[in-house]
């Protein structure tokens, strides 16, 4: 049984595996011994903090397998971007050229940099590796998310985003970001994914254009790709969309790959979520449907799926196996959610 929980300091090396395996474009996981140390002590304290509103916490999650005790995947959760960083993004809108003398009308699209997102939580950090990639783990792993910040939702701000990766080649090379390095970077777009991924973003605001960029004066490759996800990254983005995530042009400054947001009452997830009391059985017949279960709880959050579940509506309980209530450490009777995954 695979259970989701907070990252702790045993963690490590199966993060920094899942930094490695995860290659270019995945930025918020460098391989980097002191980021990574540092990003499971912000989680470590951002689980333990009292708090009424969101600041600039970071919930960083890993999928177990109870049996094995092997890290098979990680996902994670930003509180408040842009709040001590800022977070920059280009955003598409057009301009119009008309002289009504020369009867010339001309509509031109433009990329003006913005930190428009700023105070928004940010689900990221979704990696499943590749031999664990079968079954729901994936789907899991990505909406179970929804639920943790529908349970604390003073926590989270209402507006959520996703940044998703841009297309680049094998060897992680973006043709949005050759225009922009030739021009005004004189970087390769590892070197600057990498600086981003440590938190280095001053070259950023002392390099990047200040004015609007005219799209059509980039390179066909640049603008073909923009707003457009890598081929790995699509089947996330078909996930989120059907929770709700609407892409609305915003882009991102270094591979041009959309963000797309939703208002998290809105989430097709958190809508679906229903809440009950556990009722422990023994055994239990399993069913055709998956679903996804959570204790609810901060610091010892567990959430796992199964099939061995029965939700009645009329008495709102969730009867379940005690197998997987001890994976979620719950006992009769205790508060328990879920959805149908």
């Amino acid at each position: 049984m695979q259970v989701l929980r907070p990252i702790s300091s045993e963690d490590f090396a199966a993060l920094k595996n899942i930094a490695v395996e995860s290659g270019h474009g995945f930025t918020s996981l460098p391989v980097d011994d002191k980021l990574l140390t540092s990003k499971i002590q912000r989680s470590q304290e951002s689980f333990s903090k009292s708090l009424n509103s969101p600041i600039d916490e970071g919930y960083l999650f890993v999928l177990e397998d109870l049996e094995t005790g092997e890290i098979s995947g990680t996902t994670a959760i930003e509180a408040a971007v842009g709040m001590q960083v800022p977070l920059y993004h280009y955003h598409q809108g057009k301009t119009v050229h008309h002289s009504s003398t020369l009867n010339v009308y001309n509509t031109v699209e433009i990329l003006s940099i913005c930190n428009d997102y700023t105070g928004s939580s940010e689900i990221c950090t979704l990696f499943l590796r590749e031999q664990f990639r079968r079954g729901l783990a994936g789907r899991f792993l990505s909406r179970i998310r929804f639920l943790f910040m529908a349970e604390h939702s003073e926590r989270f701000s209402n507006r959520v985003i996703a940044e998703m990766r841009g297309v680049s080649d094998e060897n992680g090379h973006s043709p949005f970001w050759q225009w922009l390095q030739e021009h005004f970077f004189s970087i390769e777009f590892p070197k600057a994914d990498h600086l981003v991924g440590l938190g280095d973003k001053v070259f950023i605001s002392e390099l990047m254009p200040k004015y609007p960029i005219y799209a059509n004066l980039l390179s066909p490759e640049a603008q073909a790709v923009i707003g457009h996800v890598h081929e790995k990254t699509k089947p996330a983005l078909r996930l989120l969309q059907k929770e709700g995530f609407e892409h609305r042009g915003y882009v991102d400054l270094f591979d041009a790959g959309p963000t797309v947001e939703a208002r998290l009452e809105n989430i097709r997830t958190v809508r679906e979520t229903q809440y009950g009391t556990l009722d422990i059985v023994e055994e239990l017949p399993s069913s055709e449907t998956t679903w996804a279960l959570s204790n609810g709880q901060l610091e010892h959050f567990r959430a796992t799926f199964t099939t061995s579940v029965v939700w009645n509506e009329q008495t709102e309980t969730f009867t379940t196996t005690s197998k997987t209530a001890e994976a979620l450490q719950l006992q009769q009777g205790n508060k328990v959610s879920g959805f149908v995954l």
